[in-house]
């Protein structure tokens, strides 16, 4: 199946400025298998492009948690004058981010589309994911309980209640030892 697609130009059709720099026979991280060499695009199994695509979400969580960080370290403009070169610098650092983080997504969108026209055959159709389709929901007769369960169900209630009662003071109680300590850890400065 995967032969008679047509070939698609580098990565499903990205740019070439656009593409991953990734030589053939490299391996795309430390212990993984080497990328296929060129003639072999075609013939890509879907559980590969799967294992690109995992690194490739992996990627984004890293791009977001370093843009996190940069907007983190970034002081708001509360009257004190910053270098114009370390926020250009900044500035600069969080366009280069999300611009990478914009082809991730791209590069993981064309993944998903490659990897759904790979395993078409394999999917199934959506009628049998949605429960009820076309039958009528039969009511289900509930038989009243006997009273024996109806005491015992009072009788663990009320125990429950009483645990969190206890509960409750048990921690009024941890609040304020902890507030005196706290007191106390204050006048001793």
């Amino acid at each position: 199946m995967a032969a008679s697609l047509p070939q698609k130009q580098g990565m499903a059709g990205m740019p070439p400025q656009q593409q991953p720099h990734l030589p053939p026979n490299t391996a795309s991280g430390q212990g993984q298998q080497p990328m296929p060499p060129q003639g072999a695009l075609r013939e890509i199994s879907p559980v590969f492009l799967c294992r690109i695509g995992q690194e490739t979400v992996q990627d984004i969580v890293t791009r977001t948690m370093e843009i996190f960080q940069i907007t983190r370290a970034t002081q708001l403009p509360n009257g004190v004058t910053q270098s114009q070169a370390m926020y250009q610098d900044r500035f600069g650092k969080l366009q280069e981010h999300l611009r990478q983080l914009a082809l991730l997504f791209r590069k993981l969108r064309l993944l998903y589309e490659r990897c759904v026209e790979m395993t078409s055959d394999l999917q199934e159709g959506p009628a049998e994911l949605v429960p009820y389709v076309g039958e009528e929901l039969v009511s289900v007769r509930v038989e009243p309980c006997s009273p024996a369960v109806n005491q015992e169900r009072k009788e663990v209630l009320e125990k429950v209640r009483q645990k969190n009662q206890e509960m409750k003071v048990l921690m009024d109680q941890m609040r304020n030892l902890l507030w005196d300590v706290n007191a106390m850890l204050t006048l001793r400065k």
